[in-house]
């Protein structure tokens, strides 16, 4: 199960462009929370905490227990959104979604796959269909990933929703019959023939070829 880490945050009274570039430049990252029972709000954490809590994490859905400065009790809340600055690394923005830990949350947690499948002794190539399944559970029963075994997997076969065993307290959003890891048949390349008339010229080629060729040689001196 997914543990709740602590973070540490600020309230933040500004916004805007110019005002998320200096606090990214400080070592601070802006951020937001909301959710049903609690009243939206701007908030930023340390850069570097985050990102060290994000690296022991197999996904970016996270469970933290935000430590609000001036703010009397914990925030619970998951990890909704992470933007990543591609260019130039590090995050952008993060979005938290305040949760109660007796309301059921949507996340949506990673595939893992365990085993080697029969399928890849047979040639066959083992891919993961969805990479994430979208969960619904109690926020102490997130899982960190889904594990699936692919050990008994054969050339042509697929592993569907409703043969995955989920943790206790874990259900799946998609439908039973929704396939999630499939063993793809090997793949032959088989170099096209050469046509009969590629591999042979014509009769009519040849006669034409004779004088050309003829006419090609040099006039003998006299």
């Amino acid at each position: 199960m997914a543990k709740i880490l602590d973070l540490q945050a600020e309230v933040r009274t500004a916004s805007g462009t110019s005002v998320a570039k200096r606090m990214r430049k400080a070592g601070n990252i802006p951020a937001a929370l909301y959710g049903r029972k609690v009243k939206a709000s701007n908030i930023q954490v340390h850069g570097k905490t985050f990102s060290k809590l994000l690296e022991g994490s197999a996904s970016d859905n996270v469970l933290v227990s935000l430590k609000i400065a001036g703010v009397a009790e914990d925030q619970l809340a998951l990890v909704q959104e992470v933007q990543h600055d591609y260019l130039r690394g590090g995050i952008l923005h993060i979005d938290f979604h305040a949760v109660a830990a007796d309301e059921e949350i949507h996340a949506n947690v990673p595939v893992t796959m365990v085993g080697i499948a029969k399928g890849l002794k047979q040639g066959g190539l083992v891919e993961a269909i969805h990479h994430e399944i979208e969960v619904r559970c109690l926020p102490k029963d997130l899982p960190e990933s889904i594990q699936i075994d692919v050990t008994n997997l054969e050339v042509g076969k697929g592993i569907h929703v409703g043969e995955i065993t989920f943790p206790a307290g874990v259900t799946c959003r998609l439908g039973t019959d929704v396939v999630i890891v499939m063993c793809e048949e090997p793949k032959v390349e088989v170099e096209p023939e050469p046509t009969a008339a590629a591999a042979k010229p014509a009769a009519g080629a040849k006669a034409a070829a004779a004088p050309a060729a003829a006419a090609a040689k040099p006039a003998a001196k006299k």
